[in-house]
């Protein structure tokens, strides 16, 4: 029989096929925002989910399920596909697209939308959505016919396989409903082909055999020039090795999965404004960094040796465009003969270190000592939280003030301990982070602990990632809620200074007087509220059931003479 002539598979067998093929590839967690148009889709999750091959996650609200999913992924390092109904539906995932296109997370979108037809003209809830995230996520836009199976299975299997966002665009026509109403019949777990491959992390999943570029000799570096490493978000490991490899300082960022060992410089972002910074001559640029205008002013030097590292997105952090891009982290050539206190290059590596922690332990005791004196300081509620991440910890950090705050009291933990922190730092935007929490914390069942750090407007931005249904999967998850009423990250910018005070309450301020305590009980959360560093060290030992919220109370009102003080304590070493 030609394949013209075959008939047209049905909403739910096309909604099967679609859903077996995701399982075949790795997945295993959906996050499903209900709708009419997707229902076919609804009914096979729920009944993967109900005999065990997949976990379901429902959600109301469609920005919050894609953040959902989002956390999903890098919590459980492998594809996670969010589906929702058509229309607008389609669009509140935007911001989580974009967070993934930017960071390299394989998100996979499935979007039900009405049928081709359709388009165009003014019938309900049609919208142009097949290819609505334009560069930051391909779109396959699946029709029903005779080859729609094998379209389905190929468009999952690319999903599944690249870093990265992507649409599967499902069109669903005529009766939505699977025929037999017996849910046995609703699913089926897939046969996998003999020698076929699943995903199970995005390192797996970056670029398929027949797409991989050749493979080139990684750079090796001189030891000569005066060398730090940048790791930014994302880095990993490879950036402490380069480090300690070279004997280079190491600056980075909480969120690096970096920040370990003996070359982890804490206070780095402080002493870029000492004459250590002038003596600098190459820099090494792991991962995105995006923390602190002292380090974005150090990569964007054209009077020094820049090196960026494409991140597994493709791209490498070089803002004003004078870095010389790698594939790869280089590697550092052998030293040269001699022991290593004699007089060389290797005595300078060693000299160069040396002064770079020497100036560290000096200014991070100066400033734990004037900490002892603030303890409802901000920067003194980050030392405890970043004390509280154990081995085995997830540690979710919110953008804005507390992930800087940690970035200058977090002690570098030792390596080989499992400690996994991250945030949404591709766009280090606040929304979706109560979500991406919730989901991180899911997709890391084995952990110690989880708790994820964040200020007020960032949880009251996404208070809707606390709303869960009574059936839905919930982790054990500390959330620690640094609250000084509104937005006191604008109190350090320019923004802040006192010519701008007439305005800057209301317009960059944002005081809101939000009872989180109501906010919880509204949805079943436990609460506390906490003010001293000793209480708050106690209940982040304490083991939660579900999550629990802790939240504690700040004033704003010293944040830009506070950051003034630490440029001071370093500028007097």
């Amino acid at each position: 029989m030609p394949l013209s002539s075959l008939p047209a598979p049905g909403a739910h067998a096309l909604s099967l096929a679609l859903v077996q093929a995701l399982w075949v590839h790795g997945v295993r967690d959906v996050v499903l925002a209900p709708g009419s148009r997707s229902a076919p889709l609804a009914l096979v999750l729920h009944r993967a989910d109900t005999v065990g091959d997949l976990r379901l996650h429902v959600r109301v609200d469609e920005r919050s399920a894609g953040f959902l999913a989002l956390g999903l992924a890098k919590g459980s390092r492998r594809p996670v596909a969010v589906v929702t109904t058509s229309g607008t539906a389609v669009g509140n995932l935007f911001p989580a697209v974009m967070e993934a296109h930017h960071t390299g997370v394989p998100l996979v979108v499935v979007s039900a939308d009405r049928p081709e037809r359709l388009r165009g003209t003014g019938a309900n809830q049609t919208t142009a959505q097949a290819g609505l995230f334009g560069t930051f996520a391909p779109c396959h836009d699946l029709a029903a016919g005779p080859r729609a199976v094998d379209d389905i299975s190929d468009a999952a299997a690319a999903a599944c396989r690249r870093p990265g966002p992507t649409q599967l665009n499902l069109q669903l026509d005529g009766d939505l409903m699977p025929a037999d109403v017996d849910p046995a019949t609703w699913w089926s777990r897939p046969d996998t082909p003999s020698g076929s491959s699943v995903t199970t992390s995005p390192s797996s999943v970056t670029t398929s055999p027949s797409e991989a570029a050749d493979v080139s000799d990684p750079v090796v570096l001189p030891r000569g020039p005066r060398t730090v490493v940048v790791a930014g978000d994302g880095a990993g490991p490879a950036a402490r090795l380069l480090a300690e490899a070279g004997d280079w300082p190491l600056l980075a960022e909480p969120t690096s999965g970096a920040r370990v060992g003996h070359h982890a410089i804490r206070t780095h972002r402080l002493l870029l404004g000492t004459s250590l910074r002038a003596d600098i001559e190459r820099v090494v640029v792991v991962g995105h960094p995006t923390l602190s205008r002292p380090v974005t002013g150090l990569i964007s030097d054209p009077t020094l040796e820049i090196l960026a590292v494409r991140d597994r997105s493709g791209t490498a952090t070089d803002p004003a465009r004078v870095a010389r891009v790698l594939d790869d982290v280089p590697t550092v050539a052998a030293r040269a003969d001699g022991a290593r206190g004699d007089a060389g290059p290797d005595a300078e590596d060693a000299t160069w270190f040396a002064r770079w922690q020497g100036a560290d332990r000096r200014l991070a005791a100066a400033i734990d000592d004037v900490l002892t004196d603030r303890p409802g300081s901000p920067l003194a509620i980050a030392s405890v939280v970043a004390d509280a991440v154990g081995p085995h910890t997830t540690l979710v950090l919110g953008s804005s003030n507390v992930v800087r705050d940690l970035d200058v009291m977090g002690r570098p933990w030792p390596p080989h301990e499992h400690r996994f922190v991250v945030g949404n730092r591709g766009l280090a935007g606040i929304d979706g982070t109560v979500s991406t929490a919730v989901g991180v914390a899911l997709g890391r069942p084995s952990a110690s602990r989880s708790i994820a750090y964040l200020g007020d407007l960032t949880l009251l931005h996404d208070a809707n990632g606390l709303l869960i249904g009574p059936d839905e999967p919930r982790p054990d998850l500390t959330f620690v809620v640094l609250n000084d009423d509104g937005g006191a990250i604008f109190a350090g910018l320019e923004q802040g200074a006192p010519p701008y005070a007439p305005a800057f309450e209301r317009v960059f301020g944002t005081a809101h007087h939000t009872d989180l305590g109501a906010l919880c009980r509204a949805h079943g959360i436990a609460h506390e509220l906490i003010s001293q560093p000793e209480r708050l060290a106690t209940a982040l030992r304490s083991e939660p059931s579900g999550i629990r919220l802790i939240e504690v109370p700040v004033s704003r009102a010293e944040r830009r003479a506070e950051a003034d003080h630490l440029r001071a304590l370093a500028a007097a070493l």
